[in-house]
């Protein structure tokens, strides 16, 4: 989604258990170099946005994962519970919750880039546009 609307990002994979050196060493690296909000998907016990909240007081923003036999719903929980003061912005389970923290992290962005609100608000014209051909497809209208 990012790439879609030119937005600079980066993309790694890291573990708030398996590497947390490695993502303590990422978040500051990443604030080294201007980045304004961080976006986390893990499933199961998903501590990785708690961790991230811990280490930076920009925004983060957690997608909880569907990798156990519990669908995402451990992640969702894990995520969503965070203590007073660490706060993380939780979006759907999923490709949808992906894509949503795609576009939640544009909009935190476009309060200070018109151009990126510009671009935002013409997705939403043609996502609404698009609901309507699709409809005219099906149409049945009774007089």
């Amino acid at each position: 989604m990012v790439d879609a609307f030119g937005v600079h990002h980066e993309l790694i994979i890291s573990s708030a258990h398996r590497s947390p050196e490695r993502t303590k060493e990422y978040i500051a690296r990443a604030e080294e170099k201007g980045a304004q909000v961080f976006i986390a998907a893990a499933g199961m016990a998903a501590h990785l946005a708690g961790v991230l909240a811990s280490k930076t007081v920009k925004p983060i923003i957690g997608v909880p994962m569907s990798a156990s036999a519990l669908s995402g719903i451990d992640a969702l929980l894990s995520t969503v519970q965070m203590p007073a003061g660490m706060p993380v912005a939780t979006v759907a389970i999923g490709k949808a919750g992906a894509i949503n923290s795609a576009y939640l992290a544009m909009q935190i962005l476009a309060l200070e880039n018109e151009d990126l609100s510009i671009k935002l608000k013409e997705d939403r014209i043609a996502k609404a546009k698009k609901v309507e051909m699709d409809s005219l497809e099906i149409e049945t209208i009774i007089d």
